[in-house]
């Protein structure tokens, strides 16, 4: 069975990553919210290493339930930062809570943060047909554009790049390689 280039077929959980979960379009706001503090979290480092400790991250920050995350205090950031599984970076923290304070805006004034989302690409997938993982680009036009409307709001760690990998992990682009077994899975 032929996967993208990308996924470290030493790991279990990557592979099943890879298979079952990336680039399958999600409506789900609280599932959108965590993968947008996951990329967010990801900047300067692997997804591998971030996959790797999704469950802590889920545990730490509440199941990624924006209303309660843009509610932490200072106390509990401290907590967050002083726990030795997650990736102790301040300001990734400081950002994941005003990042959910956005996000409960945009969830307001959209009906949901998924309409805000999926009205980017009007509703469907963008089914791109790169061969192989060196034609994938690292941002887009459309990521570019989503990435500055995301800051205008208040939002940080939601540069293109990021907000790319964002885009491509919950489906809003099909970006398997076209000999992926999941290419035409998800082109469908």
């Amino acid at each position: 069975m032929s996967r993208c280039d990308w996924v470290n077929m030493k790991n279990p959980l990557y592979i099943e990553y890879h298979d079952e979960e990336w680039g399958v379009p999600v409506y789900d706001d609280r599932k959108l919210f965590e993968m947008l503090i996951l990329e967010g979290v990801q900047a300067g480092l692997t997804w591998e290493t971030v996959l790797n400790r999704r469950e802590t991250y889920r545990e730490a920050y509440d199941n990624f339930e924006p209303s309660i995350v843009a509610n932490y205090s200072e106390k509990k950031m401290e907590n967050l930062l002083s726990n030795s599984s997650l990736i102790r970076n301040r300001r990734k923290i400081s950002a994941s809570v005003k990042n959910a304070s956005v996000f409960l805006d945009i969830q307001l004034q959209y009906g949901s943060f998924s309409d805000y989302l999926w009205d980017y690409v009007s509703g469907k997938p963008i089914q791109n047909g790169f061969s192989n993982i060196g034609e994938v680009p690292a941002s887009t036009t459309l990521s570019e554009k989503l990435s500055v409307d995301l800051k205008k709001r208040g939002m940080s760690f939601v540069g293109p790049v990021i907000i790319y990998s964002f885009m491509q992990a919950v489906g809003l682009v099909n970006d398997h390689i076209t000999n992926c077994f999941r290419y035409n899975q998800l082109a469908k």
